[in-house]
């Protein structure tokens, strides 16, 4: 064929210019009908140019280029403009975006179809600017733009955000009848959903009735983006009921507000009209039914629409598996994965992501390796997301090494979110110095922290200085007024005991949440601010967008059961019965509890007894109400008939059962010893015996016998004694009069890192009295003001009164009373009345009981100590006196009483 070129043209053509020749032939010889004359000595001259406007031919770039070469040699271009707009659509098919603005420059006299190419070409080369410029300049010569001019127009305004310049071509578009147009109405919609919001995009699509199905998607598909789910869904069911149907564009967001609702029925019901219209079998479609099953916890349902699809794609196999995952089945999830392996399916970091969730488990540490590896090899170990999940990963696993590892080998390591990552695991592994210093690193390195893991570090901080320092840099940085933030700043003030503090960073917060009533709420009723967490609850209850749910109620039980305010806690009880839904099955345990507290048994019972599903809490909460009750023996059975019904026994319901069991030592010591030991057996099959909570009753109960050699061995099985088992331990050998023993265990205390607190001094000040430790209690009740910042209360007070008491020093116990930092109450004169008697000293103990008498005047204690102490010393006028005075008052004294 070349050669056949060359014979006719000058041999001067150039080699580029015959293989031009060459390509054009072959190109023309197989459009050409068969019939055509294959003649090629009168090729150029019987040349059609029509025949290369065929629209259902696809042109490469090259062939394109011939074809123009020869319209510019014919002077065809020129002469049609029909030629013109077949080109510059060709190049944009072929991407060939340069090509068609040189071409469009070229010109001479564009009409609107080649302005309308021209714009188009410039938005798919992603240059908005020049397409506005462009859109500028073709209304400024005069034409009249049609509805295709108007989309694109406003197509590039959406790109650039240009709220002002989209409202010009709407109202262009409007004025000269192009409005109702399904293409220029919804490219504004969409830029109202972009820009300005969803009430602006309603507004427009409001004005007027709208048959086009195109608007019907962008507002629903809108609505859904800007989570408002109800309202789309509403869209939707106007739509159904009217013009237009849906179509397979319109489902995917529909399914997506059902999966976000978890809207089961409503999303069948879709499923049902997807069938109907026939469009269930689109990708797409598929696809986002199998996620709404997913989202909705019906992973039956999306593996059977899964596994009926007949084309697959990586978001298929994404949405799958990742509901599988939310569902805690892991394993199903990972052979998906490795079906997807085997059967050579695209993957992409989404995928990889949802999968090593999935391995967030210790019993799949070997699994998450596996994984590991395959990232490494495939090559997904470069992306951040993939990294960040690693990290996350084994960080709960409790693999925090490896986490680190991870962490080091990032390349890119100044990624925010990547720092954020590792600073929350160490967070969530206790390592909480390391967790401040890469938080330190991120700030000397310039980079601002990613606000998701100062929370993390609020969560984990005991030191009210670390907290403060936080809450300047957030007060610094802005990020104070965030919900999150927020909540986390004042629950750690409130965990550190500063209420105040708290509720002032409280009442900043602007929309507060459930969670953020519920804290605070929680807040004032563990640190003894009932009252104050009731007059919070009223006023949440007038604030906006708050839902009395769960979680709120069973806060305020709490608060209830603290105050045995059992009118307000049934009050509560009636809000969960008018709402009539499940919520009151699962908040069954707090009102159980809320009434064992407040001493209605009967009704805790009733309640129970209601109760479908009986778990641990409601159980224990029971047993401990009986016993507090002075029930015992009740409380006894019904833990029997606990373990004979099945009902699983946890180590709350066994701290419990001991607690009601020691309390049997005032009254019948050979049957609560035996139950005792009974119960301790239990445990050890249980496998209690190291919990921290069982060990610390048990402690109590052989504390409550007498036998410390128990309570010791006991001491020595739990695996990491808190505060309160530590106290338990100091207090048994105090009671019993083994005082240095009792200090011993407090210095052990110490030197573990266990912080003491009020209740741990009075042990450590009750085993100095026993045993007569004058100057050892002078030095604790100084250490716990000094060392540990507590402020001594009536009972630490008390027991430095005792400790002088039993040693004779009484002059020196009034002297340290009345230098008290707080006025003295009557269990510290009381405590110093019976040091009187003990020691005969009838005028210091004429002080004390007439102290006590002016604070506790209904009392006989103060009256028959001081009686007995003038009859010790003889003075039995005085003694006739004494018991005149309670005759006069009315007061009568108490007969004594013993259990033998």
């Amino acid at each position: 064929m070349k050669a056949f070129i060359l014979r006719h043209f000058d041999l001067k053509i150039s080699i580029y210019a015959n293989r031009f020749a060459s390509s054009f032939v072959s190109l023309h010889t197989a459009s050409v009908p068969s019939s055509y004359p294959q003649n090629q000595s009168n090729f150029f001259t019987t040349f059609d140019p029509y025949e290369f406007l065929d629209e259902s031919r696809n042109y490469t770039l090259e062939e394109i280029k011939i074809i123009h070469t020869h319209f510019l040699k014919t002077n065809s271009l020129h002469s049609n403009i029909q030629f013109a707009n077949f080109l510059l659509r060709s190049y944009c098919k072929v991407s060939g975006f340069d090509y068609a603005h040189k071409l469009f420059d070229k010109i001479p006299q564009p009409d609107v179809t080649s302005w309308n190419l021209f714009i188009t070409s410039q938005n798919r080369s992603s240059k908005y600017a020049d397409s506005w410029r462009t859109f500028c300049r073709l209304h400024s010569f005069g034409l009249y733009p049609n509805e295709s001019t108007y989309g694109h127009a406003l197509s590039a305004c959406v790109a650039l955000n240009f709220v002002n310049g989209g409202k010009i071509v709407y109202s262009l578009a409007l004025k000269h009848g192009f409005s109702l147009d399904g293409y220029i109405r919804s490219g504004m919609i969409d830029l109202f959903l972009k820009t300005c919001g969803l009430n602006d995009a309603l507004r427009l699509f409001n004005d007027e009735s709208c048959g086009n199905v195109v608007c019907w998607n962008a507002v629903i598909s809108g609505a859904v983006r800007h989570n408002e789910d109800y309202v789309g869904l509403n869209l939707f069911q106007q739509m159904c009921r009217g013009f237009p149907s849906p179509n397979r564009f319109t489902f995917p967001s529909v399914f997506g507000a059902c999966g976000k609702l978890r809207e089961l029925e409503l999303g069948r019901m879709v499923h049902g009209l997807a069938v109907k219209y026939g469009d269930q079998e689109d990708l797409v479609v598929g696809t986002a039914i199998v996620d709404f099953y997913a989202k909705c916890g019906q992973v039956n349902e999306a593996l059977k629409k899964f596994s009926r699809m007949r084309i697959r794609n990586v978001v298929s196999w994404t949405a799958i598996i990742t509901g599988f995952v939310q569902q805690d089945e892991f394993q199903a999830a990972l052979q998906l994965f490795k079906e997807m392996i085997i059967l050579n399916q695209e993957i992409n970091n989404y995928t990889v992501t949802s999968v090593l969730s999935a391995c967030a488990n210790p019993l799949l540490f070997r699994e998450s390796l596996q994984i590991h590896c395959w990232v490494y090899k495939t090559g997904f170990y470069s992306d951040p997301t993939v990294k960040n999940s690693l990290i996350n990963v084994y960080s709960k696993i409790g693999a925090v090494a490896l986490s680190e590892q991870v962490f080091e080998e990032m390349q890119d390591l100044i990624n925010p979110s990547v720092y954020a990552t590792m600073v929350t695991a160490f967070c969530q592994n206790g390592t909480i110095e390391k967790a401040f210093s890469l938080f330190k690193k991120m700030l000397v390195e310039g980079l601002t922290p990613d606000i998701s893991c100062i929370p993390s570090l609020l969560s984990v901080t005991n030191r009210l200085e670390l907290g403060q320092q936080i809450h300047c840099y957030t007060l610094k940085t802005g990020v104070l007024f965030n919900h999150l933030v927020g909540c986390s700043l004042f629950t750690m003030y409130s965990k550190c005991g500063c209420l105040n503090e708290s509720y002032e960073i409280f009442k900043q917060i602007q929309d507060k949440d459930n969670v953020s009533w519920v804290s605070m709420i929680s807040g004032f009723t563990e640190h003894g601010y009932a009252y104050q967490a009731v007059e919070l609850f009223r006023e949440m209850l007038l604030a906006k967008n708050v839902i009395l749910d769960e979680t709120t109620l069973a806060a305020f039980l709490a608060t209830c059961s603290s105050l045995r305010f059992w009118k307000t806690g049934k009050e509560i009880h009636g809000i969960f019965i008018r709402q009539q839904d499940e919520m009151s099955v699962y908040s069954g345990s707090s009102l159980v509890n809320m009434y064992s507290r407040c001493g209605d048994l009967k009704s805790a019972k009733s309640l129970f007894n209601m109760m479908p599903f009986k778990d641990h809490i409601s159980c224990s909460s029971l047993v401990s109400g009986y016993a507090q009750n002075g029930y015992i023996k009740e409380a006894l059975h019904l833990f029997l008939d606990f373990r004979s019904s099945g009902l699983e026994v946890d180590s709350f319901t066994v701290s419990s059962i001991l607690g009601a069991v020691g309390d049997l030592s005032h009254s019948d010591t050979g049957e609560g010893i035996g139950i005792g030991i009974q119960l301790h057996a239990y445990i050890l099959k249980l496998g209690f015996e190291s919990n921290v909570s069982v060990g610390s009753s048990l402690v109590m109960m052989y504390s409550k016998y007498g036998n410390l050699d128990d309570c010791l061995k006991v001491f020595n099985t739990i695996k990491t004694p808190d505060l309160i088992s530590w106290t338990a331990m100091i207090n048994s050998y105090a009671q019993h009069g083994k005082g240095l023993e009792a200090l011993r265990v407090f210095e052990l205390m110490k030197k573990s890192g266990t912080k003491p607190d009020a209740v741990t001094f009075v042990g450590v000040l009750t085993a100095c009295s026993h045993s007569g430790l004058v100057k050892e209690g002078y030095t604790y009740l100084k250490s716990m003001v000094n060392d540990y910042g507590i402020e001594p209360g009536q009972r630490h007070y008390a027991c430095m009164v005792d400790v002088l008491g039993r040693s004779g020093r009484l002059k020196e116990a009034e002297r340290f009373i009345r230098n008290m930092a707080i006025e003295a109450d009557a269990l510290v004169w009381g405590t110093l009345l019976a040091a009187c008697k003990v020691h005969g000293d009838a005028e210091i103990g004429k002080i004390a009981a007439e102290k006590f008498i002016e604070l506790e005047p209904s009392s006989d204690g103060g009256y028959v100590a001081f009686s007995n102490i003038c009859a010790d010393m003889g003075q039995w006028e005085q003694v006739l006196k004494i018991r005149n005075e309670m005759k006069g008052t009315g007061i009568k004294k108490e007969p004594g009483w013993s259990y033998v």
